[in-house]
């Protein structure tokens, strides 16, 4: 059993619209309750945390994680990725290795689980192999997005409840609806309406809580007028000034807060290897 109890960590914020990055901290070593502290009034601020230089087991990454809170376990009413009926793994792999997931093409903006009942707080992904090129994750900061709204479109959208279709309850290869036009097609998962406009449950701050391409639905709006709407907002999130690119090197763990983020991922060259593992953590229901 490790002796030593890690007390004292760098964070240093990168200029950019989120981000810090901690250095002097080994995440497979037993942390102090300041520094887990630290760590946490960090993410607050910043929204994403970035550890350089680890070398971590999947238990050892799990049990980092779990400082930060209990895991995301999801229904098998509504399957997330690498869901199976009863299971969904606790450290996941994101890769384009036999029995990874995500394969390696772009995956647009968004942040996961949201057509969940309580949807993740955040996720700590940690880098094994990555590509020559390409592969980077841009992370866009949702507070600052829905502050460079205009009052119009603030007030218009302040009460609004928006619902987010399970994406792996759809044929992969079918289509990909951005709006719920056709209200004759039947539903075939549960849905759960969450704020357009979310608060963070810890800095009491406004995110715009919106997905670039899952299908949506925002409720008690006629299909017409929630496209427009939506496709407004797609429009203005989809602003290099709100987002931060990372380029992976091999021991990163970037740690984000999902209820404050959206994340991107560039496509790859699917003949070289990009190997990453994901812990995912409990969050509340939005409001």
């Amino acid at each position: 059993m490790p002796t030593s109890t890690l007390t004292e960590v760098k964070i240093r914020s990168i200029d950019a619209p989120v981000g810090a990055i901690v250095t002097d901290l080994d995440a497979s070593q037993p942390i102090a309750p300041e520094v887990i502290l630290q760590l946490k009034q960090a993410l607050r601020d910043r929204h994403i945390l970035i550890f350089k230089e680890q070398q971590l087991s999947d238990e050892q990454l799990l049990n980092f994680s779990l400082y930060f809170g209990a895991l995301f376990v999801p229904s098998d009413e509504t399957p997330v990725l690498a869901s199976k009926p009863g299971e969904t793994p606790v450290v996941i792999p994101i890769s384009n290795v036999d029995g990874g997931y995500t394969g390696t093409g772009e995956l647009t903006f968004h942040s996961d689980h949201k057509w969940t009942p309580t949807p993740s707080s955040g996720s700590l992904l940690y880098a094994l192999e990555i590509p020559s090129q390409g592969g980077n994750t841009y992370w866009l900061n949702t507070n600052l997005a829905y502050e460079a709204l205009d009052k119009t479109t603030k007030e218009r959208i302040a009460d609004l409840q928006l619902i987010t279709y399970n994406p792996f309850l759809r044929d992969r290869n079918a289509p990909r609806s951005l709006y719920r036009l056709d209200k004759n097609i039947s539903l075939i998962s549960p849905i759960f309406p969450h704020p357009l406009v979310r608060t963070h449950p810890e800095s009491g701050k406004k995110h715009l809580y919106l997905d670039a391409a899952t299908e949506v639905e925002i409720v008690g709006l006629e299909p017409e007028e929630g496209s427009k709407l939506i496709e407004q907002l797609r429009q203005h999130l989809n602003q290099p000034k709100f987002y931060y690119q990372h380029k992976w090197s091999v021991g990163d763990i970037v740690y984000w807060d999902n209820q404050a983020t959206l994340h991107y991922r560039q496509a790859f060259d699917p003949n070289e290897r990009r190997v990453l593992k994901r812990v995912s953590l409990a969050g509340s229901r939005p409001f």
